[in-house]
């Protein structure tokens, strides 16, 4: 699975972003192969170079997937939007999405012998 991630920086005007955001939601929720998403707010920024008010997460089945996502006419639309609602102010990027259940990973833990015995 691959993910289109979009970082969102401190805005001018957050009562205009959160205006304009149903509908960059509604335009991004019709791209073609969208399996989920994800929203979180940022309540604590701890370190980095640009604090960070958004993280949004658009889930695919592959890279190519979510590629044509983005050049389809609802991706365009929501990425003008987009641009419009941050003014520039906001980094995308694609990356592969890789997930398990804590119970599979104690069971892995358990089940890996002692390296000290």
């Amino acid at each position: 699975m691959h993910k289109l991630v979009i970082l969102i920086e401190e805005v001018e005007n957050w009562r205009d972003f959160e205006n304009l955001w149903p509908e960059f939601l509604h335009q991004a929720e019709e791209m073609p192969g969208l399996r989920r998403e994800a929203t979180s707010q940022v309540e604590e920024f701890i370190y980095g170079a640009k604090p960070l008010v958004q993280v949004h997460e658009l889930f695919f089945d592959s890279l190519e997937a979510a590629q044509q996502a983005m050049i389809s006419q609802p991706g365009r639309a929501a990425g003008r939007l987009l641009q419009q609602m941050t003014r520039g102010n906001l980094t995308l990027f694609f990356a592969e999405h890789k997930e398990d259940e804590l119970e599979n990973i104690r069971k892995y833990k358990e089940a890996k012998p002692d390296e000290g015995a």
